[in-house]
């Protein structure tokens, strides 16, 4: 079976890669060029969850603003 491509993974199978990815760098089993190939598949993986989580906080907050009536930019302290 073929792996998915990051931007179609969810949020877990995202992290729960890259956290194989990580184990496997730890491990110290791989060769410098193997390792070289493997972090830049862990920076992949890692954006992919650091946007997701980003695209999430602007849902909540959203949701918040709407339940709320209270924009974020009403409660920033000038």
């Amino acid at each position: 079976m073929d792996e998915k491509k990051p931007e179609e993974m969810t949020f877990e199978e995202s992290l729960a890669k890259l956290n194989e990815l990580v184990d496997l760098l730890e491990s110290g089993t791989l060769d410098l060029d193997k390792s070289i190939e493997v972090y830049e598949k862990a920076v992949v993986l890692r954006d992919r969850c650091r946007s997701i989580l980003e695209q999430s906080e602007r849902r909540v907050q959203a949701i918040m603003e709407d339940a709320d009536g209270v924009k974020k930019e009403d409660l920033v302290i000038r």
